[in-house]
């Protein structure tokens, strides 16, 4: 991990560790970048979610693109994974997006994708980190090498949305529906995409004012949802998180069909139609032990990588594996696009749904979830203390002795996260009580260690 590069992107809270000049850096650091391989002028597509934010560090981005030569097709508010489609439609040489997932307004992000709509190389990054971090100035261009905006681009969304609409056959016709856009980016494009099928659909939290993005809604705060489709009598809700990478769905008992339930369901049925290249599921460490279980007891192999959606993809394009995911609701179906996509994923659950002719619940039943704890330590922000922590022989032999304990009846994973100034205690168990007990200790345990 660089500098600057987190496992998703640059991410900071503006006016603080992320600035209108710093996004100005990043732009011209980009452009260069992109200059200097290609040998010509570039072009960049970018994309933004809903935050205050987004205005600001949008039209820096941009003045920086210009000063040093490069061109830009702004295509507004819209979805991440949009922003990495539209790059490949238009023969971009990149694509940015201004978003924090589904972090509080007060956060934002950058994530550079390639012309290929793939997150950046590693090298590629610690070019782009060295320009932005350097004392060298970079080549300003003047008269008619200066960079230009393009105009019209609003048909890009109309295109996306085309795009995702014509990803299942089914017409969804019979279902009712309730989605939650989480006042973030869905709000831009899932009112007209839900709009093309016959099933009944309704929305909530839909009217983003820059400040609302995620707060008490979305993919991370699914209660909301759940009391709406009991009351409402929906047969399912569809929750986004703030850029709409992510998709989280609650049956019509208000229950959580989470990312590994999404996996489950959709491989059983492409392994049925012989899609499920591989026979393979690709998931991370901190899958439940339920889709363990789902994949032995239904012949499917599963893979498990590190935490992060980059990962996930690696693995599913080193061997052609055509799903995978992360719990949080990150799903991937290489056979359609480079990246996680919501409103994706949301449509092959539902065409499953409406196929099925079963409740959500049901469906959702193939893959149980055992109890799960998750705790996060908040660390200090500097002084590389979430890296002297996890790097402790005490804490890996304090995670030795429970898991011992356990004795194969739970696990537990401790990681740093990627993005935030966090340690992640998760802790899976026969029963809530135990899986709280575990993961409360080794949180003590890590506010005991000194550094």
């Amino acid at each position: 991990m660089g500098k600057l590069f987190g496992t998703d992107g640059i991410r900071g809270v503006v006016g603080e560790n992320l600035t209108a000049d710093m996004a100005f850096r990043v732009g011209q650091a980009v452009a260069t970048v992109l200059m200097e391989e290609k040998g010509s002028r570039p072009t960049v597509v970018i994309g933004k979610d809903t935050r205050i934010s987004s205005d600001m560090l949008e039209s820096a981005i941009m003045a920086g693109i210009c000063s040093v030569g490069g061109d830009v097709k702004p295509v507004g508010t819209i979805p991440t994974p949009a922003v990495a489609y539209l790059s490949r439609q238009e023969k971009a040489d990149a694509g940015i997006v201004l978003s924090a997932s589904h972090n509080p307004y007060e956060h934002n992000g950058i994530k550079v994708f390639s012309g290929q709509g793939y997150k950046l190389s590693d090298e590629v990054e610690e070019r782009i980190e060295e320009k932005i971090l350097s004392d060298t100035p970079m080549k300003l261009r003047t008269r008619g090498e200066i960079g230009c905006r393009h105009h019209g681009m609003r048909q890009l969304k109309r295109d996306y949305i085309d795009f995702v609409a014509s990803t299942i056959e089914s017409d969804l016709a019979g279902l009712h529906i309730l989605v939650d856009c989480a006042n973030g980016a869905a709000s831009a494009t899932a009112p007209e995409l839900f709009g093309r099928f016959k099933a009944h659909t309704d929305f909530i939290h839909k009217d983003p004012d820059g400040v609302n993005i995620n707060n008490r809604c979305g993919s991370t705060h699914l209660e909301s949802l759940a009391d709406a489709v009991v009351r409402g009598g929906y047969d399912i809700g569809v929750a986004f998180d703030g850029d709409a990478d992510r998709c989280l769905l609650v049956d019509e008992t208000g229950n959580t069909i989470d990312g590994d339930k999404v996996m489950a369901v959709c491989a059983t049925d492409m392994k049925r139609r012989g899609e499920l290249n591989g026979n393979t599921i690709v998931a991370t460490v901190m899958s439940n032990l339920g889709l363990h279980e789902f994949c032995r007891n239904n012949g499917i192999d599963l893979v498990c990588t590190a935490v992060g959606d980059r990962n996930v993809l690696e693995e599913m394009l080193r061997h052609d594996y055509r799903i995978g995911g992360e719990q949080s609701g990150h799903t991937i179906f290489t056979a359609l696009e480079t990246t996680g996509d919501g409103e994706v994923t949301a449509l092959q659950f539902l065409q499953v749904l409406a196929r099925s002719g079963k409740k959500a619940s049901e469906l959702a039943s193939v893959c149980a979830s055992y109890p799960q704890v998750l705790i996060n330590v908040e660390v200090p922000h500097s002084g590389g203390v979430k890296e002297k922590i996890m790097a402790s022989p005490e804490l890996a032999e304090a995670v030795k002795r429970e898991e011992d304990a356990l004795a194969g009846a739970g696990r537990v994973l401790v990681r740093a996260s990627g993005t935030e100034a966090l340690i992640r205690v998760m802790v899976e168990a026969k029963t809530t009580e135990t899986a709280s007990d575990v993961a409360q200790r080794l949180v003590n345990f890590i506010k005991s260690l000194k550094f």
